[in-house]
């Protein structure tokens, strides 16, 4: 089980921001950046756009939650930004979590070797 930490200070934000590869789907955008140690580094951010706060939250557990229980097919070493868009506020969990799996093949950060759901 590898333990991945959150990306909480804005600098970081903006470090992978400015220097990461981003892709985006219809729910989900994410950024990608090779941080050069052995963990994953996890950062949430859902804008008001998308809702007030209990939707705001809600939406955070469940990237976080569906990254945590999808962590083994990552690869390790990343900081990693995932921005929920307006599209997602209704999703339930399974589309959080294909939506972050597509996202994890399209930057090839996703072990091949592990089989996606």
């Amino acid at each position: 089980m590898k333990y991945s930490e959150s990306l909480k200070k804005n600098k970081d934000f903006q470090t992978v921001y400015n220097n990461g590869i981003s892709y985006a789907n219809k729910y989900l955008v994410m950024y990608v950046m090779e941080n050069h140690t052995k963990k994953n580094r996890l950062g949430i951010s859902v804008s008001k756009k998308v809702g007030n706060s209990v939707v705001r939250h809600r939406l955070t557990r469940l990237i976080r939650e569906s990254y945590r229980l999808q962590e083994d097919k990552f690869r390790c070493g990343l900081d990693i930004i995932v921005i929920a868009r307006i599209g997602a506020k209704e999703k339930n969990y399974n589309e959080i979590v294909s939506a972050l799996l597509h996202l994890g093949h399209l930057h090839e950060i996703i072990d091949v070797g592990s089989n996606s759901h």
